[in-house]
């Protein structure tokens, strides 16, 4: 299968998830399992934007950072800036945290709320250099919009 027909199908599977769940940890949990389990990147998981921090939510892969400073990394920069970024080398990018010696390259999604206030962000890991392209991006924008309604549950803190 192609990368777009593996998004369309992780898509597909994500939303009838949705329909049945309604628990914003439950759902992200469970998005985070399809889309490992359909695209095997390394490491797929959610971190959840705090006042002075980044915590890490459900997730699949490896054991990772509980928790990110907000002013480094490349999940603190697409919090910051609210857009995807994509990092074809991880050792490239100026301040990257590694929580993995196998992470080589990175795209993290913003997830904005109703009122467009950044929640969280998307995090994929991948082991191999350059894996994250606009086919990624596309798709995973896709569903950072499903889970905009998710955010009802969990307050600002």
């Amino acid at each position: 299968m192609s990368k777009k027909d593996l998004y369309v199908a992780s898509l597909r599977e994500i939303d009838i998830r949705l329909e049945k769940g309604g628990d914003l940890i439950a759902d992200l949990g469970n998005i985070a399992a399809v889309l490992k389990k359909r695209l095997n990147y390394f490491w797929i998981g959610t971190y959840f934007v705090r006042r002075d921090h980044l915590v890490l939510g459900p997730f699949q892969g490896t054991p990772a950072c509980v928790f990110l400073p907000r002013e480094k990394g490349v999940c603190a920069s697409c919090a910051r800036q609210k857009r995807t970024i994509i990092v074809p080398d991880v050792h490239r990018y100026e301040g990257h945290i590694a929580c993995d010696q196998h992470s080589q390259s990175e795209i993290v999604i913003p997830l904005l709320d109703n009122q467009k206030r950044i929640r969280g962000v998307l995090d994929l890991d991948h082991s191999e250099l350059n894996a994250f392209d606009e086919t990624d991006q596309k798709y995973l924008e896709q569903l950072s919009v499903r889970i905009r309604s998710l955010w009802r549950e969990e307050p600002l803190n």
